[in-house]
């Protein structure tokens, strides 16, 4: 079966990505993910796609599209993440095009992520897939 990119809709739908998406934020709980992710949906216009094979999630991201005095009319993508088991196999090129796909159809003016500093893998593959490194991203625990 050929993998499948598909918007995640439906609660079993969103809970199917919930291992790969707490590999990359392991605070995550299984028993908040669900509604964490209807308040996301609700108040943010989150969306969760996956890339899809033999029914499980490979790749999984969370995007919105917003908009803001700086950058326009924008997409971005909160979560990025492919299935440890699933790597270096496409899946995030697969996931990777959709996404940049979504933001042309949506007259997105630009596309932004912010990424962890110790994310090198994730750096080059973003390198590669067209994106500079265009600022630095300041934050503060309260």
């Amino acid at each position: 079966m050929q993998p499948t990119v598909k918007l995640l809709k439906t609660d079993s739908e969103i809970m199917s990505a919930f291992s790969t998406m707490k590999q990359l934020r392991p605070h995550l709980t299984k028993d908040g993910f669900l509604a964490k992710m209807r308040r996301l949906q609700k108040s943010y216009h989150y969306n969760l796609v996956a890339v899809i094979e033999n029914d499980e999630v490979r790749a999984a991201a969370g995007y919105r599209i917003t908009e803001s005095l700086a950058w326009g009319n924008y997409f971005y993508v909160d979560d990025l993440i492919t299935d440890d088991k699933s790597r270096r196999k496409g899946y995030a090129k697969i996931l990777w095009e959709w996404l940049i796909n979504q933001a042309k159809e949506n007259d997105c003016e630009q596309f932004h992520l912010d990424s962890g500093v110790h994310r090198h893998d994730a750096h080059r593959f973003y390198l590669k897939g067209g994106l500079d490194i265009t600022c630095h991203h300041f934050q503060m625990s309260l």
